[in-house]
């Protein structure tokens, strides 16, 4: 059998590779716990999946903030199938709604945005996970795929991307899906739709960029490989979406800017 044209065997070869380099990595800084923040999705379902095999203490956050019930229960169902399969892990519910309330009560008087708020539950939830893993001789362990992080820069800045290791950050949307099913993770959430359950209306990432993750890896190996001047129309749409976002987030994906003192 075999998944994108690479077998299964394959795949769970390059599982075992990514949680033998979390457990190398936190074994070289005495580290002994594993926190991850579990949205339903499947970036953070693999990851967790590859944090319980290292066998290290694996603490799987649920972060809700006004989610949709779907959202809610799938991260509930991923939970505990993890804690079915692995002993060394431990998971919890932690509802940040009426945290995220008083908030957004604390800043009315000075008005904020739409997408700001949304970018503030990240943030919320980037707080949390930080605090267990520091109480509990941890690191955060990030969830971000490719082209998340290193392509269009979807993600919140000192949000989800507040992490000290990133396990799947080398990977295509695709591969983490073929990943996913080498792993067997639970099939409704390899088959739900991305999501980064930020807004209350439940919106998609496919709505918000208004592109879908397969086209953005095309965009990506095109630009990589070297531009096509034959693009279809939709072709062309999906490089401009690509580049825009690709130049715009710039600021997520490069080190923070230091001024450089000439002076002694």
């Amino acid at each position: 059998m075999s998944l994108g044209g690479i077998s299964i065997q394959n795949w769970e070869k390059l599982g075992n590779e990514i949680s033998n380099w979390i457990f190398d990595y936190a074994e070289k800084n005495n580290i002994s716990t594993l926190v991850v923040g579990v949205s339903g999705g499947i970036d953070s379902a693999v990851t967790s999946t590859l944090c319980a095999k290292t066998g290290l203490n694996t603490i799987v956050i649920n972060m809700p903030i006004y989610q949709t019930a779907s959202q809610l229960n799938l991260s509930n169902l991923h939970i505990e199938w993890l804690k079915e399969k692995w002993n060394n892990v431990e998971g919890h519910i932690i509802d940040l709604s009426e945290v995220y309330d008083l908030f957004t009560t604390k800043l009315d008087n000075i008005g904020t945005s739409e997408l700001s708020l949304a970018n503030s539950r990240a943030r919320l939830r980037m707080t949390t996970l930080y605090s267990l893993a520091g109480s509990n001789n941890g690191i955060v362990v990030g969830t971000g795929n490719k082209v998340e992080d290193f392509g269009v820069g979807f993600y919140t800045k000192y949000g989800d991307g507040g992490v000290d290791i990133s396990p799947i950050a080398d990977l295509y949307k695709s591969e983490v899906y073929f990943l996913a099913e080498s792993l067997q993770i639970i099939q409704p959430i390899q088959d739900a739709a991305p999501n980064d359950g930020l807004w209350h209306d439940s919106r998609t990432d496919e709505d918000q960029i208004g592109a879908t993750y397969e086209e953005l890896e095309w965009a990506m190996e095109e630009v990589k490989n070297g531009f096509n001047s034959k693009y279809s129309t939709r072709q062309k749409e999906v490089m401009d979406i690509y580049l825009k976002m690709n130049k715009n987030n710039q600021h997520k994906m490069v080190p923070i800017p230091i001024f450089k003192r000439t002076m002694n």
